[in-house]
């Protein structure tokens, strides 16, 4: 099946429940236990957060706590390692931009550290989620909470009037978040008026950011998001959740910022990237002719990742082709070198060097990428303990990608599952957007459901689905395509 975009965040939606949700937390859990989802820490890993959490806060040279930093994150996260301040500066901008201060906390060579090691990343399920740092520190005092005094990494950034950076500055600093704030809030302070200069500005600098990528050849993919949601029942359903703009332009900052980094990295000769191959020559055709095929127009000039921000996810033709553009986004992966720069420096969908340096309580690169970063900008020898962990980043990291993203979809498939068991028989209106060996995959309207379908259909067709089986144990559902609609 096509790549979905999945969010497993627990809210408090008041929603019914659903007849088999009494299943729902078993199977996640057999889901973790199959693919080896850690449960817990290991004693030694809990004394050693346990110790390090109590600790008083070392001293560093500067104090940024006057500085009105604010997070912005889904609503329920506590493991804040992000917080962002934008001002104007002259005709451009001032963005400062507070990351989690890891080796606080973290000892090369600990039991937390040895720990993170094996797990990669943070998982998340519906009902829980696997953290990469105990949560004594992830959500405690490594987390950037409002009102609380942290030791944060500070990236300062000077941008011209048109967003473009024109100087990077990187050091530590004392900070206090002083807002926690998710996507709604920001998004409707900004439309109605209410926004203070910080989210303004972010709006600012953010479309600015989107039209350099645009300018680049940047390529984003406007994927539907499946959002699973918890109910105070203990129950768990689907939407399509339509993104807010906030998104993007937070979004665009940690881009810039990882942008920043790979630079700092490549003129230092070390460093690990995030890197993406470009689409393929023959894949880019076979998808003009997918276009093609569906009757909606690819003007010749344009570039596929211009032609992608075009489509409109709620158009059916347009639906179908965002899910065949997943086949252009492949090949993503870690690149570290020490010396000499790699071959390939580009995420070909950001169209610029790029590196990940802006989550390290829940990706464990973040933490090397930072300390490579201060490093180069303090004219420093890079920490060994760093150094030598590079080369064996990208196989932690894709190992755990592939767990998370597999996490993601079987707990997605079994929510999906759950909320159609009692509808056998019954007919569902849907997009038929993808086609493959085993057949059909269809997107249904209501509820928000993509899965596997039999039977007569186009592209992009409205189609009639009706519903064949819905097995929770298995987080299989099929249906079989009666009609096309229309």
């Amino acid at each position: 099946m096509p790549k979905r975009i999945v969010r497993l965040r627990p809210t408090a939606a008041d929603v019914a429940p659903s007849a088999a949700g009494a299943q729902l937390t078993g199977r996640f859990a057999a889901i973790r236990a199959e693919l080896k989802v850690p449960e817990g820490f290991p004693a030694q890993v809990s004394a050693e957060a346990t110790r390090v959490a109590g600790a008083p806060l070392e001293s560093v040279d500067r104090d940024e706590t006057a500085v009105p930093f604010l997070t912005i994150d889904p609503p329920g996260s506590m493991d804040l390692d992000q917080a962002l301040h934008i001002s104007r500066s002259g005709d451009g901008y001032r963005v400062r931009y507070a990351i989690t201060y890891l080796p606080r906390f973290v000892a090369p060579g600990g039991a937390v550290d040895a720990e993170a090691r094996k797990r990669g990343q943070t998982v998340y399920c519906p009902d829980e989620r696997a953290p990469l740092h105990p949560k004594a520190l992830s959500e405690g005092v490594a987390s950037l909470l409002p009102g609380a005094e942290r030791t944060a990494y500070v990236w300062d950034l000077t941008l011209a009037a048109d967003g473009s950076t024109t100087a990077t500055d990187l050091y530590r600093a004392r900070v206090m978040s002083t807002d926690r704030m998710d996507y709604a809030e920001v998004q409707r302070a900004v439309d109605d008026g209410t926004a203070d200069e910080r989210l303004m500005l972010l709006q600012e600098v953010g479309e600015r950011r989107i039209a350099l990528e645009a300018q680049r050849g940047g390529a984003s993919l406007p994927m539907p998001e499946q959002e699973v949601t918890e109910g105070p029942a203990g129950d768990f359903h689907l939407r399509f959740r339509p993104p807010v703009p906030c998104e993007e332009w937070n979004a665009q900052i940690s881009l810039m910022t990882g942008m920043a980094a790979a630079d700092l990295m490549l003129r230092a000769g070390v460093g690990i990237l995030r890197t993406m191959p470009p689409a393929a020559p023959a894949a880019v055709e076979r998808f003009r002719r997918h276009a093609r095929a569906l009757g909606v127009e690819w003007p010749g000039g344009v570039a596929y990742g211009a032609f992608l921000r075009s489509l409109d996810r709620t158009n059916p033709k347009h639906l179908a082709l965002i899910h065949a553009a997943t086949s252009l986004f492949r090949g993503a992966g870690y690149t570290p070198f020490d010396g000499t720069a790699p071959a390939a420096t580009e995420h070909a969908a950001v169209a610029a060097p790029y590196a990940h340096v802006t989550a390290p309580l829940r990706r464990l690169v973040d933490r090397f990428g930072l300390a490579v970063c201060a490093a180069v900008v303090g004219g420093s020898e890079v920490p060994a303990w760093a150094r030598e962990a590079l080369p064996t980043l990208p196989a932690i990291m894709a190992t755990s990608d592939h767990t998370a993203s597999r996490v993601e979809r079987e707990c997605t498939d079994t929510v999906e599952a759950a909320v159609l068991v009692d509808h056998l028989g019954e007919a569902f209106a849907g997009v038929l957007v993808e086609r493959d060996e085993r057949g059909a995959i269809v997107q249904l309207v209501d509820p928000a459901v993509v899965a596997r379908a039999q039977g007569p259909g186009e592209l992009g067709a409205d189609v009639t689905a009706t519903l064949t089986k819905a097995d929770v144990a298995t987080s299989t559902v099929e249906f079989q395509l009666s009609s096309v609609v229309g």
